[in-house]
């Protein structure tokens, strides 16, 4: 955890600053918000900023935003200055911590902001084997690429691996590559210089240099547009790069890694993907299982996730009963881990009685988009769905399911793409299209399960 503290805190930011370094973080310290930029900027990064109350955060939540640099704000000030609190968090804080600090709310919320432990939650032999692989392969150079299915953490994979690196105690930087506009991601990954383009109202350093002596993730990277990839390609060849609107190259020093939820090696085969790159990403590749095939985490991820979100919502942590057990196995998990731990979230709250019962579990049934048995052989179409369609167009029967699938996966995007077949960059597109139109499109974390 990279902590930036912005201000003097009332008097009291050497005491913050010990509580957040026992509680493991790396702290630096700047005076304004201007400087505490540039050094975000700069590629020092950071993954928390705590800022005095007296200081304009509504200004630094603007300058992050607008520059596209995501990191919680978290302002800080004297436990009697209720007003200055609510206006902090009307600005864009995403809490307030009355000072003098609370060493227990420092942690809750240093907590809050990794959101999880990244710790791999598995008993399966299936994930095991693949563990073990990545153990080994971990403290080399090597780039490594994670195939899997959306939803089987690769993510976390990919976190497990630089802990288990020679790089550990270096920078993690991560980069969703379906997440960034096309045109925006090549100064995401190498940085530009002021005025380079209309909104670069600064000179910023790209998440390679950021990473400079640890780890690269990226993430997604088959929906990475094609000629971008053949500016990669030279930055890992060279390990070198040169920010957008800029001759001059600077030299990283990086260990690549990269996921994606698509047959990679289908996709250079077909032109989507550059050959090229995919050889040299792939020095050593690792396959995630679907949940589907590793049966015996269910139940120990069922009961991490329950325990959870019992404790984030204040509610008693309740044992999975035995046919609720039997329901989540019997599940073909489409969405795998993190439908599944969805799925716990709900049940938490549905759950009454001492155990969380089979009516508690509510699962994704969309009958259209079930995941039929890999065995089974296709039958003849219903022709009473055949007779439901007669009428309408292509477009507005498309809408329509496109629509249902990012309400099935509660707006999760890249999952929605997984499970139509199309690439995030056109869904992107449609739901655009769909907005322009008056449709009510779900944000992530909104739609309503089936």
């Amino acid at each position: 955890m990279r902590l930036l503290i912005i201000g003097s805190l009332d008097g009291h930011i050497t005491q913050a600053s010990q509580i957040a370094i026992r509680r493991g973080a790396k702290v630096t310290q700047v005076d304004d918000i201007e400087t505490g930029l540039s050094m975000i900027r700069d590629g020092h990064g950071a993954e928390l900023v705590m800022v005095d109350l007296d200081l304009e955060i509504g200004s630094l939540v603007a300058s992050l935003a607008s520059e596209r640099i995501n990191v919680p704000v978290v302002a800080c000030g004297l436990k009697n200055d209720a007003d200055a609190a609510v206006a902090a968090i009307k600005a864009g804080a995403k809490e307030y911590i009355p000072l003098p600090p609370d060493p227990d709310l420092i942690a809750a919320v240093l907590e809050a902001v990794v959101e999880e432990s990244h710790d791999i939650v598995f008993r399966d032999p299936a994930t095991a084997d693949v563990i073990q692989l990545a153990e080994k392969v971990a403290p080399s150079e090597a780039s490594i690429l994670i195939l899997g299915e959306s939803g089987t953490g690769k993510e976390l994979m990919a976190r497990h691996i630089h802990r288990n690196s020679k790089r550990a105690n270096a920078n993690f930087v991560s980069v969703n590559c379906a997440a960034i506009p096309e045109n925006l991601l090549e100064s995401e990954l190498f940085g530009h210089e002021k005025g380079s383009f209309t909104g670069a109202v600064a000179r910023r350093i790209g998440r390679f240099e950021e990473a400079d002596g640890g780890t690269l993730l990226l993430d997604e990277i088959s929906e990475m547009d094609i000629r971008l990839q053949a500016k990669l390609l030279r930055a890992i060849q060279e390990r070198e790069i040169t920010r957008v609107g800029s001759n001059e190259p600077i030299k990283v020093d990086i260990r690549l890694i990269a996921t994606s939820n698509r047959d990679l090696a289908k996709e250079a085969a077909e032109g989507a993907f550059r050959e090229d790159l995919y050889f040299r990403l792939n020095v050593m590749s690792l396959t995630l299982p679907p949940l589907r095939k590793r049966p015996q985490d269910i139940a120990l991820l069922a009961d991490h996730f329950a325990t959870k979100y019992a404790d984030a919502n204040g509610v008693p942590v309740l044992p999975v009963g035995a046919e609720a057990l039997a329901k989540l196995r019997e599940h073909h998990w489409r969405g795998n881990v993190r439908e599944l731990e969805n799925t716990m979230h709900r049940a938490i709250l549905l759950a009454s009685g001492d155990e969380i019962s089979a009516e508690a579990i509510q699962l994704n049934q969309t009958p259209a988009l079930e995941l039929k048995d890999e065995n089974a052989e296709a039958g003849a179409a219903d022709a009473g769905t055949t007779e439901a369609l007669v009428g309408r167009t292509v477009a507005d029967v498309e809408r329509e399911l496109i629509l249902d699938t990012l309400n099935h996966t509660l707006g999760n995007r890249t999952h929605a793409a997984n499970i139509l077949g199309i690439s995030i960059r056109t869904l992107r597109n449609k739901l655009k299209l769909y907005t322009e139109q008056g449709a009510e499109v779900p944000m992530p974390g909104e739609g309503a399960a089936a």
